[in-house]
């Protein structure tokens, strides 16, 4: 299957990058290429490092970057380890990075991936099929107490208690092995008026908090912004798109820490606590897709963007 990937907020991205023909820059979620395309091609001496944990990203993206290949380079990693992966390339500092957060449109139409709730697969959910914490493992094996928390965390359910005790009911009759089944008792668990009311899947919200636990996403999310702002040189950027209300929390959170300088009160003649800014924040709103991407992207309907600057 092809690496289907429709890249949101793209032209904004690579405006805000300031992309220098000569620079060095990190896509820290590489997927189909869309975003490091678009920057490859504006590169004539400078380089681009692709990072993805998905090896069918890695393969697409190699494909549709081929005519740039002297001056891109793909790795198979996470990008929370950018700064390792930078250092073994030699590289000791860069122009500007970006990450697109969350699921991809390939991972979610690739029905044996497992993220989807629409398409009966194993559960999997898997960004990186290396690992072996999965899906099946999480549903099966974790607490009622760890589900309803991982589900009410990451998932901001609100009838979290209630699925994780009919997940827990369901499994001591026999396993749950598929993302159809999965999505039938999530719906079982929610009382039949707000079934009607859903606006969209019952189990939406539920398969978010599982994806995000078996990947790591919000664990990782804080220390790898941090360690990818420190790799930028000054006047480097740092674009970030999320996609669901806790990415742009944390993302807002490091953000803000990097940009505030002097804490002391108004009242002292000096400064005394000695902070300074480290970066200047180029959004201070986030930006969001034109009402026209997202009738285009469905996936554009709750992308937020964010932009920070080395100072």
């Amino acid at each position: 299957m092809d690496f289907n990937h429709i890249s949101v907020l793209k032209e904004e991205t690579i405006n805000y990058l300031n992309i220098r023909p000569d620079g060095v820059y990190v896509d820290g979620t590489l997927g189909g290429g869309g975003h490091a395309y678009e920057v490859a091609r504006r590169l004539t001496s400078g380089t681009l490092v692709g990072i993805d944990r998905d090896d069918a990203a890695i393969t697409a993206a190699g494909q549709r970057l081929s005519e740039f290949s002297e001056r891109v380079k793909l790795v198979r990693d996470n990008f929370k380890n950018a700064k390792s992966v930078l250092s073994e390339l030699g590289i000791d500092g860069i122009d500007g990075a970006m990450l697109d957060l969350g699921v991809s449109s390939h991972q979610l139409d690739e029905g044996e991936r497992g993220f989807s709730y629409r398409m009966e697969a194993p559960l999997d959910m898997r960004m990186d099929r290396r690992q072996a914490l999965s899906a099946h493992t999480v549903v099966n094996t974790y607490s009622e107490g760890d589900l309803s928390r991982i589900i009410a965390d990451y998932g901001e359910e609100r009838f979290a208690r209630a699925i994780a005790r009919r997940i827990v009911q369901a499994r001591k009759e026999r396993e749950i092995t598929t993302t159809t089944e999965l999505a039938d008792l999530i719906l079982s668990a929610f009382p039949a008026a707000a079934r009607r009311n859903a606006s969209g899947h019952p189990a939406k919200r539920t398969f978010q908090a599982i994806r995000i636990e078996v990947n790591g996403e919000l664990e990782i999310l804080k220390d790898a912004v941090y360690d990818l702002f420190s790799c930028l040189k000054p006047g480097g950027r740092l674009a970030i798109i999320t996609f669901h209300s806790l990415e742009d929390r944390a993302v807002k959170q490091v953000f803000t820490d990097l940009s505030t300088g002097c804490t002391c009160s108004k009242k002292l003649p000096v400064c005394v606590c000695g902070r300074v800014a480290q970066g200047t924040l180029i959004t201070r709103k986030p930006f969001v897709a034109t009402a026209e991407e997202q009738e285009q992207n469905h996936r554009a309907h709750s992308a937020k963007l964010r932009v920070i600057m080395k100072n």
